[in-house]
């Protein structure tokens, strides 16, 4: 704590230095200069955030930084039902200065760049990020805009698959399953593997189905888009055209169709009744509570999954990464980046945050705390990869990560596929006629935004 009599007279001296030197906001080629009390490294940074576990390890995390720099710093949580349209009302629109980091979803990253709302920060982190460090994908997906950066990897997450060990390594279950398959009772390695094991464990009779997966629409946010899109790079199909960024005859081109229809028709009869309404929280519950043999979740969730008073079949938990395809191996990315609010009136603070929170001790810190890192380094740590039972798995899907859209129009296009995915799901339509109303809104939608000629 600073001594209050010390304070105003370095405060005073300071004042009278700044009025006869004639000091101004260029002074600083890093950035603007945070003048009075702040500059002496007592204002608090706030950072924005949803309200949930992440949120409280970085306020622990953060108590480190403040011991080093003096600055302390205020994780404020918003519940997740309100964080987004806080951010867009309250911080963007009306370019509040109540947050000095923010905490967003990788798809709003072309929103934040081109509206002007996040600080561009790619000079900078050329020489105070250690990016040799990250892998491509995750600077691309978690960072980049237009080949800028404007945020920094927080919170990494991915799916990936829990699965009933006791099950899967029965002996009589093993030798039922290779008889009728021909190959061993595993984790399964493909998506074709994992339609035979989730066919295999499907019995109604005795309330036990084969896995649980995302189909929950509009309502979830982006659900069913996040289950379903990593079948779809690995069965081939595509979004669009990663050169022109047409979408006809790309996401409701033959394999783009059939990866839909396998996601939405093949594998939901696998599933409990009324699955098309699950997402993270109704796959949880599916598996703690003995109904599936299998259950995609994102990572960030599991700890929940290895806690004996939250799961009954805790002991007897696995986990596997999400399988490969024959299009390859692709896997949906999930968690946070952190960046700077141009309306930030403590840039330099924020920056000098992002520093200390990108380096490889403090990553290293917060994987301890129970944070998701994709730092190369820490991944490959031992003490990384045994401090959980699914530590390991997390850290080979971190370079198969893949995201959706991130520009200006993400919303207005997950909308769409929430509610075409979901309506394949239950039956609504065929996936040939979702995929072609995705193709012709997200057409219209990216024209309009001026991002397809």
């Amino acid at each position: 704590m600073v001594n209050k009599k010390v304070f105003f007279q370095v405060a005073f001296f300071f004042s009278v230095f700044f009025l006869l030197t004639g000091c101004n906001s260029n002074s600083n080629p890093s950035g603007p200069t945070v003048r009075g009390a702040s500059a002496l490294g007592n204002h608090t940074l706030v950072i924005a955030w949803a309200q949930w576990k992440p949120s409280d390890y970085l306020q622990t995390l953060s108590e480190d930084f403040t011991r080093q720099t003096g600055i302390p710093v205020k994780v404020e949580q918003i519940p997740w039902s309100q964080y987004q349209q806080k951010i867009q009302t309250d911080v963007w629109a009306g370019k509040s200065d109540a947050y000095d980091l923010i905490v967003g979803d990788s798809q709003w990253l072309g929103h934040g760049a081109t509206e002007g709302h996040y600080v561009d920060l790619t000079d900078w982190s050329k020489t105070n990020v250690p990016w040799q460090d990250y892998t491509d994908n995750i600077k691309k997906f978690y960072c980049e805009y237009n080949g800028k950066i404007w945020a920094l990897p927080c919170e990494a997450d991915a799916l990936g698959f829990a699965y009933r060990k006791d099950l899967f390594e029965n002996p009589t279950e093993q030798a039922n399953f290779k008889a009728k398959y021909g190959y061993p009772l595993a984790p399964p390695k493909t998506w074709q593997q994992f339609r035979d094991i989730a066919e295999f464990f499907t019995r109604p009779q005795q309330h036990l189905y084969g896995c649980a997966l995302f189909y929950a629409g509009p309502v979830s946010y982006d659900g069913v888009t996040m289950g379903f899109m990593q079948v779809l790079w690995c069965l081939g199909g595509e979004f669009f055209d990663p050169k022109t960024g047409a979408v006809e005859g790309y996401v409701n081109s033959p394999a783009s169709v059939k990866a839909l229809d396998f996601y939405t028709r093949e594998l939901k009869q696998f599933t409990p009744p009324h699955s098309e309404n699950y997402y993270f929280n109704e796959t949880l519950d599916a598996f703690k509570s003995g109904e599936v043999a299998m259950a995609l979740d994102w990572f960030t969730f599991f700890p929940a999954l290895v806690d004996k008073s939250q799961n009954r079949y805790a002991d007897v938990t696995g986990f596997f990464e999400s399988p490969a395809g024959p299009a390859g191996h692709w896997i949906s990315l999930g968690g946070q980046g952190i960046s700077i609010s141009a309306y930030s009136k403590h840039i330099d603070e924020a920056k000098k945050f992002l520093a200390w929170f990108s380096s490889e001790d403090t990553q290293r810190k917060w994987a301890l705390l129970g944070g998701l890192t994709c730092n190369s380094k820490v991944l490959s740590s031992p003490e990384f990869l045994n401090a959980t039972p699914f530590n390991r798995v997390f850290a080979e899907s971190v370079p198969l990560l893949r995201d959706f859209y991130n520009n200006p129009a993400y919303a207005d296009l997950l909308n769409v596929t929430q509610e075409e995915f979901n309506a394949a799901a239950t039956g609504q339509v065929t996936a040939q006629q979702a995929m072609d109303i995705v193709a012709q809104k997200h057409t219209e939608i990216l024209k309009r935004a001026g991002l397809l000629k």
